[in-house]
C-alpha cells in the first residue's frame, strides 16, 4: 500500500493506493493519524478509490484508525469505498459503524 495525504479546507484526505492487507500497512496508517492528532488535525476521510483490495487484517487497521480518532475527539469517515470493500464492510456489519460517503466531496462537506 502506498499512502498519501493532503489538507482539503480543515480536513485531512488520506489516500491509500494499491491493497491493504496489515503488516506495515498498519503502522503507517497509525503513525499518520498520530501525526494528524499532534497537530490537531482531527477531521480525516479516507478515500478508498484506488484501493483495490483489502483483507480482513486491512478492515482491522480502518478499525483501529476509527478508535484512535474517536478516542483522542476527532472523526474518520470513508469515501468512494469500492463495491469490493463495501461488501466486506456489509458482510462484517462495519458498514454501520463507518460513516461512508459516495463521493470524497460529500465527506468533506459532511463535516460542515
Amino acid at each position: 500500500m502506498k499512502l498519501t495525504h493532503r489538507e482539503v479546507d480543515g480536513i485531512m484526505i488520506l489516500e491509500p493506493r494499491g491493497k491493504i492487507m496489515g503488516g506495515p500497512d498498519a503502522t503507517l496508517l497509525h503513525d499518520q493519524l498520530h501525526d494528524f492528532i499532534k497537530e490537531n488535525k482531527k477531521k480525516v476521510v479516507i478515500n478508498l478509490a484506488k484501493v483495490d483490495w483489502m483483507n480482513s487484517t486491512g478492515l482491522g487497521i480502518l478499525i483501529s484508525g476509527l478508535t484512535t480518532m474517536k478516542n483522542n475527539g476527532g472523526e474518520l469517515k470513508l469515501a468512494n469505498v469500492t463495491e469490493k470493500i463495501e461488501s466486506l464492510l456489509t458482510i462484517t456489519k462495519l458498514i454501520t459503524v463507518f460513516e461512508n460517503y459516495d463521493s470524497l466531496d460529500e465527506a468533506i462537506k459532511s463535516f460542515s
